[in-house]
């Protein structure tokens, strides 16, 4: 007689996407998280100047408006809204 098993596979935590609270982070790490999330969506808008942007994303940080997700398994960090839940 043979059992056919059914294996779930499961997420391990430890490769899951969490929020970084910026009280933990430096001025000058936030700082390039701003400047690569202007770069990243207005820069793909062929503004000429995307950075212009980033006095109201830095706005939005402090806000909670736009928070700190980090990637472990990639080892990354960028910006999203809270609720992205990847």
């Amino acid at each position: 007689m043979s059992e056919s098993l059914t294996t779930v596979s499961e997420q391990d935590p430890r490769e899951e996407l969490f929020i970084v609270p910026v009280d933990l982070l430096a001025d000058d790490q936030i700082l390039g998280l701003v400047e690569e999330y202007c770069t990243r969506y207005h820069g793909l808008n062929d503004q000429e100047n995307p950075l212009v942007e980033t006095g109201r994303v830095k706005a939005a940080v402090d806000k909670g408006e736009l928070v700190v997700w980090f990637d472990p398994v990639n080892n990354t960090a960028s910006l999203d809204r809270p609720q992205a839940q990847r």
